[in-house]
């Protein structure tokens, strides 16, 4: 009878331990969870890239030395190497010397000067940023790099808005507003009343837009198609959501190449995740305020 009352007592005192468990599992399940991402976001925000070395390419005879690269490399390959120089094969006899990778990578986010992960940018379904300092744009969905790539920005005299912007409307073929002969193509409008977007046109390693931002055939047109317009009323009068935001940052640099620094140290151009943290942690709240307005009107949307 003392061994059933005792197997009894042992129960009870099992089962109030489980409830005390219980009561504050969901608490410990929560701050377990807290804990856990911000440790990824850590870990994510450090990760360590390929090492990528490069050398340089002396264009001396730019009919000669440009056979010997295309005999040499694939269009793939070559194509890369370009970018990476900030050129486009139509505007490759600008080179004097050319940055290339020791090893060439089929994934040119390999040679990515950006983070990989971006913890202030977690909570942003799209972003796009344009750094007027090393020439070159970086696309991130909640906070991960997708995709990144060349520009050519404003020159110094005619210089691209810095600061947050959205997405407005876009247009396959735009025609310039400084020259009606500059064909546009896959044209991303950014600031509405200045005609300031994104497109295609020449990247000549170097800054050389009127305000607007250049971009690769590719490039632009995988923008096109991967940022959102804004969405207008049936009149057309009134936004009533923004597009994707941007954000344009510097400082801009207009008479060097910081691409060359890479023969010195192939990280010469990378930006930290902390570095990215603190040109958005100014905007995060309009972009999550805008982003909200936008998704209770879709969500209203009959």
């Amino acid at each position: 009878m003392n061994c059933f009352r005792s197997f009894i007592c042992l129960i009870g005192v099992f089962l109030l331990v489980q409830c005390n468990k219980s009561a504050g599992a969901e608490e410990v399940h929560y701050d377990t969870i807290q804990h856990q991402q911000k440790a990824d976001t850590v870990q994510k925000d450090t990760v360590v890239k390929k090492e990528i070395k490069y050398h340089a390419f002396v264009v001396k005879n730019k009919n000669k030395d440009f056979k010997t690269l295309e005999n040499k490399y694939s269009q793939e390959e070559l194509h890369a190497i370009l970018a990476i120089n900030r050129l486009d094969y139509k505007n490759k006899w600008r080179a004097d010397t050319l940055v290339v990778p020791d090893v060439m990578e089929k994934d040119f986010t390999v040679y990515s000067p950006f983070p990989k992960n971006v913890s202030a940018a977690r909570n942003i379904q799209k972003l796009a940023m344009f750094s007027y300092a090393i020439h070159a744009y970086a696309l991130y969905e909640k906070g991960s790099l997708i995709k990144w790539g060349p520009t050519s920005m404003g020159k110094k005299e005619t210089p691209t808005k810095m600061g947050l912007t959205f997405t407005n409307w876009k247009k396959e073929v735009a025609i310039s507003t400084v020259n009606s002969d500059w064909k546009l193509r896959w044209n991303f409008n950014l600031y509405n009343y200045l005609g300031i977007g994104w497109h295609q046109y020449d990247l000549p390693g170097h800054h050389a837009s009127h305000s607007c931002v250049r971009l690769l055939e590719e490039d632009a047109y995988f923008m096109y198609n991967w940022a959102d317009e804004w969405i207008l009323n049936k009149k057309g009068t009134i936004a009533l959501a923004k597009g994707t935001p941007v954000i344009i940052f510097g400082p801009p640099v207009f008479n060097k190449k910081p691409w060359l620094q890479l023969l010195k140290s192939p990280h010469a151009n990378d930006y930290t995740a902390d570095q990215f943290n603190h040109e958005i942690q100014p905007f995060i709240s309009e972009i999550l305020k805008q982003q909200n307005i936008k998704r209770q009107y879709l969500e209203h949307v009959p």
